[in-house]
């Protein structure tokens, strides 16, 4: 070799291994861990500036799963893995991390009970990173239909402990008030890339009076709507109308009460299941002030839960009821698991214009969508399983089907109807977008027996409608409309008889 080309490949030779040994040098770093405990199955998110090598294994006793991260060296936010599982976890016990040879480290979760668990990798999307994903199932998955039995069975026992039990004067306003001021802990991340810090926060917040998250489940009212107390449990609740389509679908057990009309040869409850949109990795739109359409949908749909649970023979059924991500297509199983009469999924709209507003309600289309704008939703609202985080190859084939089966026009023209006496009471308490029902094609109306329509609120990218959402008086009223709206649909289209049901 020539003295000048050789003096000229030893002096680009270090550069050149040294590029080819950083990969190796630094692997992958992780920049945030996220814990989504819930009682269908608990979610760990490790978000990663690079793909990650993972592998993992089970232990039956005691129960364990232990995850093996290649590369990855631990640091501050692996530490931050143990703080973040909470005691009240469904099967997370305790985390332990450690270094289990060089360059591997070694998680190991220490389990209530034995898991099905699925870890799986998910591709940069939206505002995060790489992500390894551990979803901690139940072994035997939880019936839907026995967990909305069990909560009606909670409740009444919750009732009959009240009607007993002497209450302090002034208790009952108390309540009430911490209810409606109280907000759960949404699982904390220790980087900015969290779902939360997706959009920046300007220096003036809305008024701190309006509520930004739902109240948790158990600081809810479970009673009904203001303005009536429940009756005690033992006690015959009022009796509805004889004209009520929906009361006629209960027996009369009591020959001594004149009716107009017939009772049926069934008895069973109508059965409204209710899909508050995105939850846990899926954010949903972000207003201005930070506000996540996750948390101001799940408390408008925990507000319509109490209307329709206060309604005699009607009872609802929530596809969450806490912080965590549901598939699309799971959401639809739940409800044809609890063999709802129909189907109200509940979001907030946001465009790229922040002076877009009002309320809008979409039903699906088995064609094209009815206008550019319900087709750009459409998409925007499918796309919520690739940010969610859905392990596409272990999804069951009947959540597979429910998602490709196409509708019948029966139940398209059943959710029109349905859609438009929602959208004529959401008018009446304000502004609508557009002044008729929408089409286009969003994967959660695909339940072929079920009426099924998506609420869209308001427009959270709007400031005004922004603070509106976190306003608990203004989800009320939204929550109002909707129940007023199915109580419409119910008068000019009854239910049919079914057999009889749980």
């Amino acid at each position: 070799m020539p003295e000048r080309g050789r003096r000229r490949f030893l002096s680009a030779a270090p550069g050149a291994l040294l590029a080819l040994d950083l990969p190796l040098a630094h692997g992958a770093t992780i920049v945030a861990v996220r814990v989504w405990p819930a009682k269908d199955y608990t979610r760990v998110t490790l978000e990663l500036d690079a793909p990650l090598k993972a592998s993992h294994f089970t232990v039956a006793d005691p129960p364990r799963l232990v995850v093996d991260l290649e590369g990855v060296e631990i640091d501050t936010q692996l530490r931050d893995l143990v703080a973040k599982v909470q005691a009240n976890d469904p099967y997370i016990a305790t985390v332990r991390v450690g270094q289990n040879r060089p360059r591997v480290t070694r998680l190991v979760f220490d389990l209530k009970a034995p898991v099905a668990p699925q870890v799986f990798s998910l591709a940069p999307i939206a505002v995060y990173r790489h992500r390894l994903v551990l979803d901690l199932h139940p072994v035997e998955p939880p019936d839907p239909l026995a967990q909305l039995i069990g909560s009606e069975r909670g409740a009444a026992g919750a009732e009959g402990t009240a009607a007993t039990a002497p209450v302090p004067p002034g208790a009952a306003s108390a309540g009430t008030a911490a209810a409606s001021s109280s907000s759960p802990a949404s699982p904390s991340s220790s980087s900015s890339s969290s779902s939360s810090s997706a959009s920046s926060s300007p220096s003036s917040p809305p008024p701190s009076s309006a509520a930004s998250a739902p109240p948790p489940r158990s600081a809810m009212p479970s009673g009904p709507a203001p303005g009536g107390p429940r009756a005690a449990v033992g006690a015959r609740p009022p009796r509805p109308p004889a004209d009520d389509p929906i009361a006629g679908l209960i027996r009369d057990r009591d020959p001594s009460t004149p009716g107009t009309r017939k009772a049926p040869a069934v008895t069973r409850m109508v059965t409204i299941a209710i899909d508050p949109g995105h939850g846990g990795e899926d954010p949903g739109a972000v207003g201005r002030y930070g506000t996540l359409e996750k948390d101001v949908v799940l408390s408008v749909a925990f507000r319509l839960r109490e209307r329709i649970n206060a309604e005699p023979n009607m009872r609802a059924y929530l596809t969450r009821d806490s912080d965590y991500f549901v598939p699309l297509a799971t959401r639809v199983s739940k409800a044809r698991a609890v063999q709802a009469d129909l189907f109200v999924s509940v979001h907030a709209d946001a465009f790229v214009l922040p002076n877009a507003r009002g309320s809008s309600v979409f039903v699906l289309s088995d064609r094209t969508a009815s206008s550019v704008g319900a087709r750009w939703l459409a998409s925007r609202e499918n796309r919520a399983d690739l940010i969610g985080g859905v392990n596409l190859p272990r999804r069951s084939r009947e959540v597979a089907r429910v998602l490709l089966d196409l509708s019948t026009t029966a139940q398209i023209r059943e959710s029109k109807r349905l859609a438009s006496a929602v959208l004529g009471e959401l008018r009446s308490i304000g502004e609508v977008h557009k002044p008729s029902v929408e089409q286009a094609a969003f994967a959660v109306l695909r339940a072929p027996d079920i009426p099924s329509i998506l609420v869209e609120t308001a427009f959270i990218s709007n400031p005004d409608e922004e603070r509106k959402l976190r306003n608990p008086r203004y989800q009320r009223q939204i929550a109002d409309a909707i129940f007023a709206g199915i109580r419409n649909h119910f008068r000019r289209n009854p239910p049919p008889a079914r057999g009889q049901t749980a």
